[in-house]
């Protein structure tokens, strides 16, 4: 195993972004593997939802774009409609288990500062708190309700609107991902890690806000250039298909690659969830010792005991 990074340590706002990264790097490949093991039924969801919504828009197309004719277009509007209801119900049920598996693989890193992070460990965290997991995400929906509303609001004040609007939405976010952390790692109830991680939230608010909007900013750069791959694999093959005469809408193949395309699409965003939530996990354990000095506390008394 790779140098043990410690996450219990005070660290400004620079340094908490150059260790996220550092942690992510270290543990990609220990952490995919987990993500796989326990995202793959969802994972193969996604590609099934994504071919729905392909054989339905593909459907429509041929139905009404160049053919004068009028065609019932009722099954393809449920390929769609059905494809949509289970993208929502998918991301639902993978944002509980992507925020719980990072913030549990970060409490196990940490924990086992010598060891690489066991899957085992990290599904036995979650499956022990599984109920208050649950229960926090359904009061974290409606607050978000709560909040996208008053931000919409919020938005509509000329020009300082939209800056409350995202200072909002990030503090709103931060908020949760630290509540989430001190839920799970300090056995908190649900409520009790609300209210801590209100307080960890506006002891250190400029630090945690600016951590996560920078973090934040360079996620979506990665994600678009992960994004831009499958892009620029359908465009080519949509620019030889038209060069060639290929029909699209009646084409296996134009749909195989489609749903491929998709199902990437979705499984990244997917992953972004886990990655979100790493953010708040790393940027958690510093400003937790910066607030009760745990970590200080023991070593001054291993200094001590040793002497």
């Amino acid at each position: 195993m790779q140098q043990f990074i410690k996450l219990k340590e005070k660290r400004d706002i620079g340094e908490n972004i150059t260790v996220y990264f550092e942690f992510f790097k270290q543990n990609l490949k220990n952490f995919v593997n987990i993500f796989i093991r326990y995202n793959g039924l969802f994972l193969i969801g996604f590609l099934g939802v994504s071919y729905l919504m392909v054989t339905g828009f593909m459907g429509s197309m041929s139905s009404t774009g160049l053919i004068g004719d009028s065609v019932d277009n009722t099954n393809n509007e449920l390929y769609i409609g059905l494809g949509i209801v289970g993208m929502i119900f998918l991301f639902f049920i993978t944002a509980i288990l992507n925020y719980s598996l990072a913030a549990s693989y970060a409490i196990n890193y940490e924990k086992e500062p010598t060891k690489e992070v066991d899957k085992k460990a990290v599904w036995g965290l979650i499956v022990n708190r599984l109920g208050p997991v649950i229960l926090f995400v359904f009061l974290a929906v409606i607050m978000f309700i709560v909040v996208f509303i008053a931000g919409i609001i919020l938005s509509f004040i000329p020009l300082l609107g939209t800056f409350a609007y995202y200072a909002l939405q990030i503090s709103f976010v931060t908020w949760m991902g630290l509540s989430f952390m001190a839920m799970l790692y300090e056995d908190r109830d649900v409520l009790d890690a609300f209210g801590e991680g209100w307080k960890l939230l506006f002891n250190f608010f400029w630090k945690s806000v600016l951590v996560n909007l920078v973090v934040g900013i360079l996620i979506s750069i990665l994600m678009l250039a992960i994004y831009i791959i499958p892009g620029i694999l359908v465009g080519i093959y949509i620019f030889h298909s038209t060069q060639t005469g290929v029909d699209l809408e009646q084409s296996a193949v134009a749909k195989i690659i489609f749903t491929i395309a998709g199902a990437i699409f979705l499984i990244v965003a997917c992953f972004n969830q886990s990655m979100s939530q790493l953010v708040n996990s790393v940027l958690y354990f510093s400003i937790h010792e910066e607030t009760y000095n745990q970590e200080a506390r023991k070593r001054i008394e291993e200094i001590g005991a040793g002497e």
